[in-house]
């Protein structure tokens, strides 16, 4: 497919919206007001709109391999800062999705090149829950396992922000919550890290974590 067969797409998209919405783009451009952030994994199997069946400008997305929040991508950090701060959003997202290309190289030690740096994230987690990933010995089980840690592990990352820490310090009405995506069926499903406070963070995270280590391992979503 040639990029003209792509702005054909956009016209003919465009037109269909234009149909069903005569003003939509009109009101559109003068403003988004989206109540959710969406970080999410770069995949193109994964995106946020039409996962949760939302127009353009009702959700505002950031994305990267794996989706990752660390405290030295100031990318991501500037995205959550606007996010939370000018467009003062009321949830953020953060997903992850089964059989994640970057959690699976991470997790067989693959070189990549580059994004090996980035993945090192990744490989501290394993370190981290190395007992109890030893326990699984199916390897899509144990993947899969990770891929729900990882979304745990970053929503405590995302959390123990001092960006958040200052919303919720304002008293502003701001809720994280982990999702982990199945590929297969093409459903989103909650990981029990739902987090609305800073008093809650180590609450919040123990509770997923004990609600993820105590389901059958065989049994994903």
């Amino acid at each position: 497919m040639s990029l003209e067969d792509l702005l054909q797409n956009n016209a003919k998209w465009s037109e269909e919206i234009r149909a069903s919405d005569p003003e939509f783009f009109e009101i559109l451009a003068r403003q988004q007001a989206p109540e959710y952030l969406w970080i999410g994994c770069a995949d193109s199997r994964v995106p946020a709109n039409e996962i949760v069946g939302l127009k353009p400008g009702e959700i505002f997305v950031h994305r990267n391999v794996a989706n990752l929040v660390l405290q030295t991508d100031f990318n991501c950090l500037s995205v959550v800062q606007y996010a939370v701060d000018v467009l003062h959003v009321k949830h953020i997202i953060l997903t992850g999705h089964y059989g994640c290309g970057g959690v699976k190289a991470a997790l067989q030690k693959s070189e990549l090149g580059l994004i090996d740096n980035w993945l090192y994230a990744i490989r501290m987690i394993i370190e981290k829950h190395r007992d109890f990933l030893d326990t699984i010995k199916d390897e899509t089980a144990k993947l899969d396992v990770l891929c729900e840690l990882n979304v745990i592990e970053q929503v405590h990352q995302l959390c123990s922000n001092s960006l958040l820490k200052s919303a919720w310090q304002r008293g502003q009405n701001l809720k994280v919550h982990g999702c982990v995506y199945g590929l297969n069926q093409g459903i989103l499903h909650d990981l029990k890290a739902t987090t609305s406070s800073h008093q809650e963070i180590e609450t919040s995270y123990q509770s997923a974590l004990k609600f993820l280590k105590e389901r059958d391992p065989s049994h994903r979503f």
